[in-house]
Protein backbone atom coordinates (compact mmCIF):
# COMPACT_ATOMS: atom_id res chain seq x y z
CA UNK A 1 0.00 0.00 0.00
CA UNK A 2 1.55 3.15 -0.93
CA UNK A 3 1.93 6.38 1.84
CA UNK A 4 -0.75 8.22 0.19
CA UNK A 5 -3.59 6.55 -1.25
CA UNK A 6 -4.02 6.88 -4.55
CA UNK A 7 -7.69 7.73 -6.36
CA UNK A 8 -9.29 5.34 -8.18
CA UNK A 9 -9.86 6.87 -11.35
CA UNK A 10 -13.06 4.64 -12.85
CA UNK A 11 -14.99 5.09 -9.17
CA UNK A 12 -14.51 8.94 -9.63
CA UNK A 13 -15.70 8.77 -12.95
CA UNK A 14 -19.07 7.55 -12.20
CA UNK A 15 -19.33 10.00 -9.13
CA UNK A 16 -18.56 12.30 -11.59
CA UNK A 17 -20.93 11.40 -13.99
CA UNK A 18 -23.79 14.04 -14.45
CA UNK A 19 -26.89 12.80 -13.53
CA UNK A 20 -29.41 14.60 -15.71
CA UNK A 21 -32.24 11.17 -15.51
CA UNK A 22 -32.32 9.18 -12.34
CA UNK A 23 -33.48 5.85 -12.85
CA UNK A 24 -34.16 4.34 -9.36
CA UNK A 25 -36.56 1.55 -10.91
CA UNK A 26 -33.74 0.37 -12.96
CA UNK A 27 -31.77 0.27 -10.41
CA UNK A 28 -33.53 -1.11 -7.45
CA UNK A 29 -34.01 -3.65 -10.16
CA UNK A 30 -30.30 -4.47 -10.59
CA UNK A 31 -30.43 -4.99 -6.72
CA UNK A 32 -32.98 -7.33 -6.68
CA UNK A 33 -31.47 -9.51 -9.12
CA UNK A 34 -27.74 -9.01 -7.15
CA UNK A 35 -29.43 -10.02 -3.90
CA UNK A 36 -30.42 -13.29 -5.53
CA UNK A 37 -26.50 -14.11 -6.25
CA UNK A 38 -25.59 -13.02 -2.64
CA UNK A 39 -23.74 -15.56 -0.49
CA UNK A 40 -25.99 -16.14 2.07
CA UNK A 41 -28.27 -18.98 3.06
CA UNK A 42 -27.46 -22.36 1.89
CA UNK A 43 -24.53 -20.73 -0.13
CA UNK A 44 -22.78 -19.56 3.36
CA UNK A 45 -23.19 -23.49 4.64
CA UNK A 46 -21.40 -24.66 1.61
CA UNK A 47 -18.50 -22.40 2.01
CA UNK A 48 -18.74 -22.92 5.72
CA UNK A 49 -17.48 -26.24 4.95
CA UNK A 50 -14.46 -25.93 3.41
CA UNK A 51 -11.33 -26.65 5.45
CA UNK A 52 -8.49 -24.91 2.93
CA UNK A 53 -8.43 -21.38 3.22
CA UNK A 54 -6.61 -21.29 -0.08
CA UNK A 55 -10.12 -23.30 -1.46
CA UNK A 56 -12.43 -20.81 0.07
CA UNK A 57 -10.50 -17.36 -1.04
CA UNK A 58 -10.91 -19.32 -4.49
CA UNK A 59 -14.12 -20.26 -3.94
CA UNK A 60 -14.96 -16.71 -3.73
CA UNK A 61 -13.06 -14.41 -5.70
CA UNK A 62 -12.50 -17.34 -8.92
CA UNK A 63 -10.65 -14.91 -10.84
CA UNK A 64 -8.31 -13.05 -8.13
CA UNK A 65 -4.81 -13.82 -6.46
CA UNK A 66 -5.79 -13.05 -2.91
CA UNK A 67 -3.10 -14.46 -0.20
CA UNK A 68 -4.04 -14.34 3.21
CA UNK A 69 -7.12 -12.73 5.18
CA UNK A 70 -6.26 -9.36 5.44
CA UNK A 71 -6.06 -9.10 1.68
CA UNK A 72 -9.32 -11.04 1.47
CA UNK A 73 -11.35 -8.64 4.08
CA UNK A 74 -9.76 -5.78 2.67
CA UNK A 75 -10.63 -6.85 -0.99
CA UNK A 76 -14.23 -7.42 0.23
CA UNK A 77 -14.95 -3.54 1.87
CA UNK A 78 -13.33 -2.21 -1.45
CA UNK A 79 -15.85 -4.16 -3.51
CA UNK A 80 -18.55 -2.68 -1.17
CA UNK A 81 -17.47 0.67 -1.63
CA UNK A 82 -16.95 0.56 -5.30
CA UNK A 83 -20.44 -0.84 -5.69
CA UNK A 84 -21.83 1.82 -3.69
CA UNK A 85 -20.41 4.54 -5.50
CA UNK A 86 -21.97 2.48 -8.74
CA UNK A 87 -25.46 3.62 -7.70
CA UNK A 88 -24.72 7.41 -7.90
CA UNK A 89 -25.47 7.39 -11.32
CA UNK A 90 -28.95 6.27 -11.07
CA UNK A 91 -29.95 8.71 -8.47
CA UNK A 92 -30.81 12.36 -7.29
CA UNK A 93 -28.92 14.57 -5.30
CA UNK A 94 -30.39 14.23 -2.06
CA UNK A 95 -29.98 10.44 -1.88
CA UNK A 96 -26.46 10.74 -2.80
CA UNK A 97 -25.70 13.08 -0.30
CA UNK A 98 -27.11 10.39 2.36
CA UNK A 99 -24.90 7.66 0.45
CA UNK A 100 -22.03 9.86 0.58
CA UNK A 101 -22.17 9.43 4.37
CA UNK A 102 -22.69 6.34 4.69
CA UNK A 103 -18.97 5.61 2.57
CA UNK A 104 -17.43 8.49 4.92
CA UNK A 105 -18.30 5.82 7.27
CA UNK A 106 -15.41 3.58 6.21
CA UNK A 107 -12.80 6.55 6.32
CA UNK A 108 -13.45 7.28 10.04
CA UNK A 109 -13.18 3.71 10.31
CA UNK A 110 -9.58 4.01 8.53
CA UNK A 111 -8.83 7.43 10.88
CA UNK A 112 -9.76 5.37 14.31
CA UNK A 113 -7.31 2.89 13.35
CA UNK A 114 -4.38 5.71 13.15
CA UNK A 115 -5.77 7.35 16.08
CA UNK A 116 -5.47 4.31 17.98
CA UNK A 117 -2.11 3.67 16.26
CA UNK A 118 -0.69 7.04 17.26
CA UNK A 119 -2.33 6.86 20.41
CA UNK A 120 -0.15 3.58 21.34
CA UNK A 121 2.65 4.20 19.38
CA UNK A 122 2.36 1.03 17.04
CA UNK A 123 4.51 1.56 14.02
CA UNK A 124 3.01 2.04 10.14
CA UNK A 125 3.40 -1.73 9.45
CA UNK A 126 1.33 -3.14 11.63
CA UNK A 127 -1.61 -0.56 10.69
CA UNK A 128 -1.11 -1.06 6.93
CA UNK A 129 -2.86 -4.61 7.53
CA UNK A 130 -6.11 -3.34 8.50
CA UNK A 131 -6.53 0.06 6.85
CA UNK A 132 -8.92 -0.24 3.61
CA UNK A 133 -7.40 1.11 0.02
CA UNK A 134 -10.07 4.32 -0.41
CA UNK A 135 -10.80 6.25 -3.61
CA UNK A 136 -10.82 10.00 -3.83
CA UNK A 137 -11.74 11.99 -1.23
CA UNK A 138 -12.11 9.17 1.43
CA UNK A 139 -8.49 9.19 1.13
CA UNK A 140 -5.97 9.67 4.01
CA UNK A 141 -2.48 11.42 4.29
CA UNK A 142 -0.75 8.27 6.11
CA UNK A 143 2.38 9.02 6.18
CA UNK A 144 1.81 12.62 7.83
CA UNK A 145 -0.99 11.34 10.17
CA UNK A 146 1.78 8.65 11.72
CA UNK A 147 4.75 10.77 11.13
CA UNK A 148 3.19 13.65 13.40
CA UNK A 149 5.13 14.43 17.00
CA UNK A 150 1.53 15.51 18.69
CA UNK A 151 -2.12 15.37 18.92
CA UNK A 152 -2.03 18.75 17.46
CA UNK A 153 0.56 17.45 14.55
CA UNK A 154 -2.63 14.79 14.06
CA UNK A 155 -5.42 16.79 13.45
CA UNK A 156 -3.96 19.39 11.66
CA UNK A 157 -3.72 16.28 8.79
CA UNK A 158 -6.94 14.70 9.26
CA UNK A 159 -9.61 15.89 6.84
CA UNK A 160 -10.56 19.52 7.83
CA UNK A 161 -14.40 19.96 8.89
CA UNK A 162 -16.06 17.69 10.48
CA UNK A 163 -13.24 15.05 11.73
CA UNK A 164 -11.05 17.50 13.13
CA UNK A 165 -13.63 19.61 14.79
CA UNK A 166 -14.65 16.07 16.39
CA UNK A 167 -11.03 14.76 17.76
CA UNK A 168 -10.48 18.36 19.34
CA UNK A 169 -13.84 17.92 21.08
CA UNK A 170 -13.27 14.43 22.03
CA UNK A 171 -9.64 15.54 23.33
CA UNK A 172 -11.25 18.79 25.16
CA UNK A 173 -13.69 16.26 27.08
CA UNK A 174 -11.73 13.45 27.72
CA UNK A 175 -8.15 15.33 27.92
CA UNK A 176 -5.04 14.69 26.64
CA UNK A 177 -4.20 11.16 28.00
CA UNK A 178 -7.62 9.97 27.33
CA UNK A 179 -7.79 6.05 26.43
CA UNK A 180 -7.96 5.38 22.62
CA UNK A 181 -12.03 3.67 23.23
CA UNK A 182 -13.02 7.58 24.45
CA UNK A 183 -12.07 8.96 21.61
CA UNK A 184 -12.83 6.50 18.91
CA UNK A 185 -16.87 6.02 20.55
CA UNK A 186 -16.68 9.79 20.73
CA UNK A 187 -16.11 9.64 16.87
CA UNK A 188 -18.54 6.94 16.66
CA UNK A 189 -21.12 9.03 18.44
CA UNK A 190 -20.68 11.80 16.32
CA UNK A 191 -20.60 10.34 13.03
CA UNK A 192 -24.51 8.35 14.26
CA UNK A 193 -25.67 12.15 15.31
CA UNK A 194 -24.61 13.61 11.79
CA UNK A 195 -26.20 10.03 10.07
CA UNK A 196 -29.25 11.22 11.71
CA UNK A 197 -29.66 14.93 11.23
CA UNK A 198 -28.75 13.83 7.40
CA UNK A 199 -31.93 11.16 7.42
CA UNK A 200 -33.99 13.78 9.02
CA UNK A 201 -33.71 16.00 5.23
CA UNK A 202 -34.57 13.41 3.49
CA UNK A 203 -38.95 13.34 2.98
CA UNK A 204 -40.77 11.59 5.23
CA UNK A 205 -41.82 8.31 3.45
CA UNK A 206 -38.12 8.03 2.67
CA UNK A 207 -37.48 8.43 6.51
CA UNK A 208 -40.29 6.18 7.49
CA UNK A 209 -38.67 3.13 5.92
CA UNK A 210 -35.06 3.52 6.51
CA UNK A 211 -35.21 5.23 10.37
CA UNK A 212 -35.94 1.49 11.68
CA UNK A 213 -32.33 0.28 10.22
CA UNK A 214 -30.85 3.23 11.01
CA UNK A 215 -31.88 3.10 14.56
CA UNK A 216 -30.47 -0.18 15.39
CA UNK A 217 -27.12 0.41 14.14
CA UNK A 218 -27.40 2.80 16.15
CA UNK A 219 -28.46 0.81 18.66
CA UNK A 220 -25.39 -1.74 18.30
CA UNK A 221 -23.65 1.02 19.26
CA UNK A 222 -25.26 1.90 22.26
CA UNK A 223 -25.26 -1.66 23.20
CA UNK A 224 -21.53 -2.19 22.84
CA UNK A 225 -21.13 1.22 25.26
CA UNK A 226 -23.25 -0.73 27.80
CA UNK A 227 -21.55 -4.70 27.50
CA UNK A 228 -18.28 -3.46 27.07
CA UNK A 229 -17.98 -0.21 28.39
CA UNK A 230 -19.79 -0.85 31.43
CA UNK A 231 -19.82 -4.32 32.34
CA UNK A 232 -16.07 -5.34 30.45
CA UNK A 233 -14.01 -2.52 30.88
CA UNK A 234 -15.88 -1.31 34.10
CA UNK A 235 -16.05 2.42 33.14
CA UNK A 236 -17.20 4.87 34.88
CA UNK A 237 -21.51 5.66 33.78
CA UNK A 238 -20.70 9.64 33.62
CA UNK A 239 -17.54 8.75 30.57
CA UNK A 240 -20.27 6.89 28.74
CA UNK A 241 -23.53 9.46 29.01
CA UNK A 242 -21.59 11.73 26.97
CA UNK A 243 -21.90 9.16 24.11
CA UNK A 244 -25.70 8.58 23.53
CA UNK A 245 -27.22 9.02 20.48
CA UNK A 246 -31.10 10.93 20.43
CA UNK A 247 -33.45 9.46 18.91
CA UNK A 248 -33.71 6.07 18.64
CA UNK A 249 -34.80 2.84 20.45
CA UNK A 250 -32.85 3.01 23.63
CA UNK A 251 -33.64 6.62 24.77
CA UNK A 252 -31.18 8.68 26.70
CA UNK A 253 -33.34 8.13 30.18
CA UNK A 254 -32.74 4.51 29.18
CA UNK A 255 -28.96 4.63 27.94
CA UNK A 256 -28.32 6.02 31.78
CA UNK A 257 -30.25 3.73 33.41
CA UNK A 258 -28.70 0.71 31.73
CA UNK A 259 -25.43 2.28 32.65
CA UNK A 260 -26.18 2.08 36.35
CA UNK A 261 -27.37 -1.20 36.76
CA UNK A 262 -25.73 -3.94 38.06
CA UNK A 263 -27.74 -6.59 37.12
CA UNK A 264 -27.23 -8.12 34.05
CA UNK A 265 -30.63 -10.01 33.71
CA UNK A 266 -32.16 -6.75 34.03
CA UNK A 267 -30.19 -5.14 30.69
CA UNK A 268 -30.87 -8.01 29.06
CA UNK A 269 -34.11 -8.22 29.57
CA UNK A 270 -34.23 -4.31 29.26
CA UNK A 271 -32.71 -4.93 25.88
CA UNK A 272 -35.58 -6.96 24.36
CA UNK A 273 -37.77 -5.48 21.64
CA UNK A 274 -35.27 -2.45 21.21
CA UNK A 275 -31.96 -4.12 20.44
CA UNK A 276 -32.51 -7.48 20.09
CA UNK A 277 -36.07 -9.53 19.14
CA UNK A 278 -35.39 -12.23 21.44
CA UNK A 279 -33.40 -13.17 24.38
CA UNK A 280 -30.44 -15.73 23.91
CA UNK A 281 -31.45 -18.96 25.27
CA UNK A 282 -28.00 -18.89 26.92
CA UNK A 283 -28.35 -15.57 28.83
CA UNK A 284 -32.45 -16.54 29.53
CA UNK A 285 -30.86 -18.12 32.69
CA UNK A 286 -28.32 -16.48 34.26
CA UNK A 287 -25.72 -19.24 35.87
CA UNK A 288 -22.44 -17.84 35.36
CA UNK A 289 -20.94 -14.95 36.66
CA UNK A 290 -20.01 -12.64 34.56
CA UNK A 291 -22.88 -13.92 32.18
CA UNK A 292 -20.90 -13.59 28.62
CA UNK A 293 -23.01 -10.69 27.43
CA UNK A 294 -21.41 -10.46 24.37
CA UNK A 295 -23.84 -13.06 23.00
CA UNK A 296 -26.53 -9.88 22.82
CA UNK A 297 -24.17 -7.79 19.74
CA UNK A 298 -24.81 -11.45 17.72
CA UNK A 299 -28.36 -11.23 18.39
CA UNK A 300 -28.61 -7.13 17.44
CA UNK A 301 -26.57 -8.07 14.04
CA UNK A 302 -29.30 -10.61 13.63
CA UNK A 303 -32.09 -7.87 14.34
CA UNK A 304 -30.19 -5.73 11.70
CA UNK A 305 -30.45 -8.20 9.20
CA UNK A 306 -34.02 -8.69 9.36
CA UNK A 307 -34.93 -5.03 9.54
CA UNK A 308 -32.65 -4.67 6.22
CA UNK A 309 -34.35 -7.53 4.30
CA UNK A 310 -37.46 -6.12 5.55
CA UNK A 311 -37.54 -2.53 4.02
CA UNK A 312 -35.51 -4.32 1.17
CA UNK A 313 -38.99 -5.94 0.18
CA UNK A 314 -41.33 -3.74 1.47
CA UNK A 315 -39.92 -0.29 0.07
CA UNK A 316 -38.78 -2.54 -3.28
CA UNK A 317 -38.53 -0.02 -6.14
CA UNK A 318 -37.89 2.91 -3.63
CA UNK A 319 -34.84 4.59 -1.45
CA UNK A 320 -35.63 1.63 1.31
CA UNK A 321 -34.56 -1.07 -0.84
CA UNK A 322 -31.39 0.41 -1.51
CA UNK A 323 -30.59 1.33 2.13
CA UNK A 324 -31.82 -2.65 3.06
CA UNK A 325 -29.72 -3.63 0.17
CA UNK A 326 -26.38 -2.27 1.67
CA UNK A 327 -27.39 -3.29 5.37
CA UNK A 328 -27.97 -6.93 3.20
CA UNK A 329 -24.18 -6.61 1.71
CA UNK A 330 -22.74 -5.54 5.14
CA UNK A 331 -24.05 -8.89 6.48
CA UNK A 332 -22.95 -10.42 3.83
CA UNK A 333 -19.63 -8.96 4.46
CA UNK A 334 -19.42 -10.20 8.16
CA UNK A 335 -20.41 -13.52 7.19
CA UNK A 336 -17.54 -14.04 4.74
CA UNK A 337 -14.76 -12.12 7.28
CA UNK A 338 -16.01 -14.95 9.96
CA UNK A 339 -15.72 -17.77 7.60
CA UNK A 340 -12.43 -16.31 6.49
CA UNK A 341 -11.12 -16.26 10.18
CA UNK A 342 -12.83 -19.53 11.07
CA UNK A 343 -11.99 -21.82 8.58
CA UNK A 344 -8.18 -20.04 8.77
CA UNK A 345 -7.98 -20.55 12.41
CA UNK A 346 -9.12 -24.37 11.99
CA UNK A 347 -12.16 -23.92 13.36
CA UNK A 348 -14.90 -26.65 12.56
CA UNK A 349 -17.80 -25.96 10.24
CA UNK A 350 -19.92 -26.45 13.37
CA UNK A 351 -18.79 -23.68 14.94
CA UNK A 352 -17.99 -21.68 12.18
CA UNK A 353 -22.00 -21.93 11.40
CA UNK A 354 -22.88 -20.55 15.06
CA UNK A 355 -20.91 -17.44 13.96
CA UNK A 356 -23.30 -16.43 10.73
CA UNK A 357 -25.90 -14.38 10.78
CA UNK A 358 -27.95 -17.10 8.67
CA UNK A 359 -31.37 -16.27 7.51
CA UNK A 360 -33.40 -19.04 9.22
CA UNK A 361 -33.10 -16.60 12.18
CA UNK A 362 -35.40 -14.58 10.09
CA UNK A 363 -37.94 -16.85 9.00
CA UNK A 364 -39.10 -17.60 12.85
CA UNK A 365 -40.09 -13.84 12.84
CA UNK A 366 -43.51 -12.27 11.93
CA UNK A 367 -41.42 -10.42 8.76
Amino acid sequence: MHDYIAEDKEILEVRKKAINAPDLDYLTSLLHARYSKMAKGDRLLELSRIQNITDFFQSVYPERAIENNYTFQKRCIYDFITEIYSFYAYLPENYINFLNWIATRFQLENLKILLRGFLTETPLFRLKHFIINLPGELSLNIKKLVDAEDIEGFIKYTPKGFFQDTIKSAFQLYGNNAKPFFIEAFLDSAYFKELILKMNRLNQSDRAYIKPVVDQEIDIFHLMLITRGRFLYDLIPDQLKPLHVEGTAIQKRIFTSLLGELDPAAVIKALERRVIDIIPSELSKIEQSPPDLSILESYAWKRFYRLCNKVFYQNHMGFGCIIGYIGLRRIEILNLIALSEGISGGYGSDYIRKHLVLRDYIEGLHV
